[in-house]
């Protein structure tokens, strides 16, 4: 059964209406009729099991059969701070981290970011929404990630500290594993992640002032577009999620 979101605010008693995009997507490509059973979510992690009732040109209507929390969420919740990668990245990184599980992503500004964006930017955010939102749909997310305006590092270290628990990957880190912060009663977590270039010491030392723990992803060293992929899986093992 296909599965489409729309906004809480199109859920009226035991009716919807589905708009934007999806109008013509089920229109054209599932050449949805009257009749036509469909999985709608809220975004907010409610599924609501639908019979299309009416097609219009700019919506669609559809009577709510059943309703459920939406299963597919993890426990966790897991907030990515990302270093602004180079022209491309950043999408690669909220589709793949979407179809995951992450649940907030925060594009970070970073001494060594090549992409020159202003704090608080949400030119680009739009776009970027729209690829969590698409990436959720294919994979069948209860909860559509937010992308935030686009952060500076003392931001994004300000709002991960106040996480349960938070992680900085530093390349030169010797001493403390993912393995050693990892537990499975988390269910918050902020991972810092830095730019193409890396973190300058002064940036590390800030995030660590503040309660963030600097760990090695061991002896290789990762892309900043492979970092979130690589975490969301291990930490969804260690929390139960996978």
């Amino acid at each position: 059964m296909p599965k489409f979101f729309t906004d809480k605010e199109n859920i009226h008693e035991d009716t919807l209406h589905i708009t934007g995009e999806d109008v013509e997507h089920l229109s054209r490509v599932y050449r949805a009729k009257v009749g036509y059973e469909i999985m709608v979510c809220d975004g907010c992690g409610t599924d609501y099991e639908c019979v299309v009732v009416e097609i219009e040109k700019n919506h669609i209507t559809a009577k709510i059969i059943s309703q459920k929390e939406c299963d597919t969420e993890p426990k966790v919740k897991i907030t990515l701070f990302q270093g602004l990668p180079k022209q491309g990245k950043m999408e690669i990184v909220i589709q793949k981290t979407t179809e995951l599980g992450i649940t907030r992503i925060v594009p970070t500004i970073t001494q060594r970011s090549v992409v020159k964006l202003n704090d608080g930017d949400t030119k680009k955010q739009q776009r970027w929404q729209k690829v969590a939102i698409e990436a959720a749909k294919q994979s069948g997310r209860g909860l559509i990630p937010e992308v935030t305006p686009v952060m500076s590092f003392e931001k994004a270290v300000e709002m991960a500290s106040k996480m349960q628990a938070k992680i900085i990957p530093y390349e030169l880190e010797k001493e403390t594993s993912l393995r050693q912060v990892l537990s499975s009663d988390i269910r918050e977590i902020g991972i810092i992640v830095g730019s193409e270039g890396g973190f300058d010491p002064e940036e590390i030392q800030l995030a660590v002032s503040k309660g963030i723990t600097s760990v090695t992803l061991g002896k290789r060293i990762l892309r900043t577009e492979t970092v979130g992929t690589a975490l969301l899986p291990v930490i969804l093992y260690e929390t139960g999620d996978m």
